[in-house]
């Protein structure tokens, strides 16, 4: 239990946080500064790569910031992208450890009030006063409600059937993250930090996850790029990568609204920061000019002449007095206009690349027809049953269900990577590309550009260049692959996938840790590739714009 029944702000001051890796390149993070009041859930947004795993490590006392200062209750859970993987003990014990502190304060409670009944005080201490700081600490945490809260929240979550006795670090990365999110909702805590926490979710647990929030009392930190759940959730939003003129105008990253507000408003901010800058470089150019003035820029059509060179003589040093005074002044007003002149747009990394290819997929299928895909009462024993699937070339099938329901064994079907127990599929399509959810992209200590040509062979990696693609910015094609970002990451191993033109492309949560700006230019992307393309995804935004077939696989 927390030593105080006060409710505390999370605040951030000043923070700077820097990376070897990134020598001569600008702070991941730059002058932070934050503060977040109980009640109040923040989303943090930006570009990926843009330090928000970063800022909730500082957040969290997990990472140490090159400057500036941290202030956080000590009542702090936070849960990071990847679930540690080294994480001690049971499933048992975690969630028994959860529910830990909502025990003991009902125990205390029962205590305390034995004791005001019964008189005893020993050593003078001050019962009642200790009895209404657990008491307000215990309704707080809803501590009367734990065993019941973790026994539905266990379910929903998808980890109540889990082994009590099973070592967490057997657990699937999803598991892990499941566990790690019922134990923190159970417990309460007076900050919750939370790194992309929908992902591995589906529909029923997001729905518990977007119900329980609200209900908490304290801080809530969440970085996502899931547009639905940044809409629900989220009271403010903090964009790390909001440009020069910030949300505000005035260079301030927070914004009070929703996330569907808030595109226009980016929009907008955008179109002011290019309006005054250009503007400005206009002013520049003007003053450069000035700069270059010249005695006959000053006193045009009075250049001196044979009949009046005494003009010259007597007035010529003043002339040149007053020009050399111009020229001074324009360069001190040009200095001033440098100093405060906004850094130039930078151009926003858009995927310029194609999803498919637009051969036909087959011996037979002519551009305008035929299958890509024909399954016959597929069943891989206890992962998926499919009695029938014709996918035609060139279209685009959604795939949804619970977890569990088999979306991603369908997918590693269909690539060939899992033999199915039974039934026939038919993959007829030449080529065939995946993105997986947990992608590997090659060893951590590769550079991107390298990773990329690994994976493809050199001759397709210089035929189709990852800076064609507009999924990696330049700059992040030297870093290795254990710098970048789980949302960089996803952007090189889609690289990979696509850029042999695939005729079927399999993308299982295409959208997970991936950018807002990205997740939109798929989704344009999917519904115009010329191939045939299958998609998992519980993102909710996207499944709500959906306009091709869909398969529902029922879970259990």
């Amino acid at each position: 239990m927390s030593s105080s029944t006060d409710l505390q702000a999370l605040t951030a001051h000043g923070l700077v946080r820097s990376f070897a890796t990134r020598a001569g390149r600008p702070p991941v993070l730059d002058g932070i500064d934050l503060t977040v009041a109980p009640g109040t859930r923040l989303g943090l947004i930006g570009e990926n790569g843009a330090g928000k795993s970063t800022l909730l490590r500082l957040l969290a006392g997990a990472d140490t910031p090159d400057s500036g200062t941290v202030s956080a209750p000590a009542d702090l859970v936070y849960l990071p992208q990847e679930p540690d993987a080294g994480e001690h003990g049971t499933v048992g014990e975690l969630l028994d450890g959860a529910l830990r502190p909502l025990h003991d304060a009902v125990a205390a409670l029962e205590r305390l009030a034995g004791r005001m009944a019964d008189g005893s005080n020993v050593g003078g201490e001050d019962v009642g006063g200790e009895y209404d700081r657990v008491l307000a600490w215990a309704v707080a945490h809803d501590a009367w409600d734990a065993d019941r809260r973790a026994e539905v929240t266990a379910g929903t979550l998808g980890v109540a059937g889990l082994d009590r006795e099973r070592p967490v670090t057997t657990l699937s990365g999803g598991q892990r993250t499941r566990l790690a999110m019922t134990a923190a909702l159970v417990r309460r805590p007076a900050v919750l930090l939370l790194d992309e926490p929908t992902n591995h979710l589906d529909d029923d647990a997001l729905d518990l996850l977007e119900r329980a929030l609200p209900e908490l009392p304290g801080v809530v930190v969440a970085a996502s790029h899931d547009r639905t759940f940044l809409d629900r959730v989220c009271t403010e939003l903090f964009d790390l990568d909001a440009g020069a003129l910030g949300t505000d105008g005035n260079g301030g990253r927070r914004f009070g609204g929703s996330f569907t507000d808030y595109l226009a408003e980016q929009a907008a901010s955008r179109r002011r920061w290019e309006e005054r800058f250009a503007e400005q470089q206009e002013r520049i150019g003007e003053l450069r000019e000035r700069t270059r003035i010249s005695t006959r820029a000053i006193a045009p059509g009075r250049g001196p002449r044979d009949n009046d060179k005494f003009i010259v003589k007597f007035k010529g040093a003043n002339v040149e007095r007053t020009r050399a005074r111009r020229i001074d002044d324009a360069r001190r007003r040009l200095a001033v206009a440098e100093r405060e002149a906004l850094p130039r747009p930078p151009r926003p990394l858009r995927f310029t690349g194609r999803l498919t290819g637009d051969r036909a997929g087959g011996p037979g299928n002519g551009a305008g027809g035929g299958l890509a895909v024909q399954v016959r009462g597929l069943r891989v024993a206890g992962r998926v049953r499919l009695g029938l699937l014709d996918l035609a070339v060139g279209e685009k099938l959604l795939v949804t269900g619970p977890n569990g329901s088999g979306k991603s064994t369908l997918l590693a079907v269909l690539h060939g990577d899992l033999v199915p127990d039974a039934g026939a599929v038919d993959v007829r399509a030449d080529r065939v590309g995946l993105l997986a959810q947990d992608p590997e992209v090659g060893p951590l200590d590769r550079t991107a550009r390298a990773a990329y040509a690994a994976l493809l062979g050199p001759e397709l990696a210089e035929r189709l260049p990852l800076g064609e693609l507009g999924l990696l910015h330049p700059r992040e094609h030297g870093t290795l692959v254990g710098e970048l970002s789980l949302g960089q990451r996803r952007r090189l191993a889609l690289a990979v996938a696509i850029a042999d033109a695939p005729d079927l492309l399999l993308l299982d949560e295409p959208t997970n840790h991936v950018s807002l700006r990205l997740a939109g230019e798929l989704e344009e992307a999917i519904g115009t590739a010329p191939g045939a393309v299958v998609v998992t995804s519980h993102d909710r935004w996207l499944r709500r714009r959906w306009t091709g077939r869909e398969l529902a696989l029922p879970g259990g």
